[in-house]
């Protein structure tokens, strides 16, 4: 007997191992070391030329960061604010349209998913954007409400725009309007692109989205644009530095998503990563309102502060200790500071340390020195974030400089 076996002509095939963003083309031709990471399943760089020069590109030009992996979600429908209000824990309904805000989600035990921006359009049409994939997470929250869910995040192309002359660029490339444009303001340009006055480097800077079609086309439009004005991509290492610098914190470094964490005690609270202000318990119930009302009655288990180094040895991973005995907690992220000429440290301590205990605190650090690994006991100082502020950020209408 013969056997007919029916025949797929509408199959597709699957890519496998990691995509390329939307501006690839335009981009991998600077790459000079081919140095590139995962990044959300898409090929993201880590430097095209050296890190040094990225960095201090970042603080004195302009720079381009593609931010097309980021996972964005566009919430709609007559429910958002109060879908958007039960996920995150800031008071969403408080901000103004055409505005973004920077906010944290929570699990039912209090302890943080993720932190991310909030784009508001209209009381009925939002933007998230994250590290972290929530397309599941917004769905069991929405449950029940009237919106529409909808995963942007390949359909949607972004670049960082940062640095002292990203303004006089952006102006350059003639996109009129954004001269008035204050800090965390966004607005729309030529009608599918989107522009905000957002960045991760605590500097004058804008992020630009565009559909993913439009990518290439957008970055012809800025490239040109910046000749006069030092543009230049430059990748995570770079950026990575001047996010310490600014003092904000990454997931998976600083604070571990309680979605991912393997023990229960591993999370965190908003309190702990110093976030309580954005915790609006006036504005009703949201995911994990409860625990947390318990954990502030309780008080943090840990806090997350800025540290200040003597000596100029980066504290990664360095161990933090009371009067060079009793371990009081850990660095999360450090570097030296080519900007602010510190020794920089983000780190976890224990409560009472760097609550009540704010003295005697020292880093053990390890550097590795012409093929021998050599300890330092440095004192660390608790010291006030952001570690570099500049008036440029906010300065409205920027300069141009």
């Amino acid at each position: 007997m013969t056997v007919i076996k029916p025949t797929r002509t509408d199959a597709k095939a699957v890519a496998r191992g990691l995509i390329a963003s939307p501006f690839d083309a335009r981009l991998r031709p600077f790459s000079l070391y081919q140095d590139w990471m995962p990044w959300a399943g898409y090929v993201s760089p880590r430097r095209y030329d050296t890190v040094e020069a990225e960095y201090f590109a970042i603080r004195n030009q302009a720079t381009l960061f593609d931010v097309s992996p980021m996972h964005k979600y566009r919430i709609t429908g007559p429910d958002a604010t109060q879908v958007m209000n039960r996920l995150v824990t800031r008071d969403v309904g408080k901000m103004r349209d055409m505005r973004v805000g920077y906010s944290l989600w929570c699990d039912e035990d209090g302890h943080v998913i993720d932190d991310g921006t909030v784009f508001r359009f209209s009381p009925t049409d939002y933007r998230l954007c994250c590290q972290e994939p929530q397309y599941s997470w917004l769905h069991d929250i929405a449950w029940g409400f009237d919106v529409a869910i909808e995963d942007e995040s390949h359909a949607v192309a972004g670049l960082s725009l940062q640095g002292p002359t990203s303004f006089a660029v952006l102006e350059r490339a003639g996109f009129a309007g954004v001269e008035a444009m204050k800090p965390f303001d966004m607005m729309h340009a030529d009608g599918d692109t989107l522009i905000s006055r957002t960045g991760f480097t605590g500097d004058l800077g804008y992020e630009i989205w565009c559909p993913a079609e439009k990518a290439e086309a957008l970055f012809d439009r800025l490239w040109p644009a910046g000749s006069d004005f030092g543009l230049r991509p430059i990748g995570f290492d770079a950026l990575n530095m001047t996010r310490i610098e600014a003092g904000f914190i990454a997931p998976g470094v600083d604070f571990q998503s309680s979605h991912h964490a393997l023990r229960p005690t591993r999370g965190r609270t908003p309190f702990e990563l110093g976030f309580g202000r954005l915790v609006a318990f006036d504005k009703g119930h949201f995911n994990g309102r409860r625990a947390l009302l318990d954990a502030q009655k309780r008080g943090p288990r840990y806090v997350l502060v800025g540290l200040d180094i003597e000596g100029h040895k980066p504290a990664d991973g360095a161990f933090i200790y009371h009067r060079k005995k009793k371990e009081a907690g850990h660095v999360t992220s450090a570097l030296w500071s080519p900007t602010c000429k510190r020794n920089l440290a983000v780190a976890e301590l224990k409560v009472p340390f760097g609550a009540d205990i704010l003295s005697d605190l020292w880093a053990e650090i390890y550097h590795h020195k012409e093929g021998k690994w050599e300890r330092v006991m440095a004192r660390a100082t608790v010291a006030e974030r952001p570690f570099f502020k500049h008036a440029r950020r906010g300065a409205t209408p920027p300069g141009r400089y």
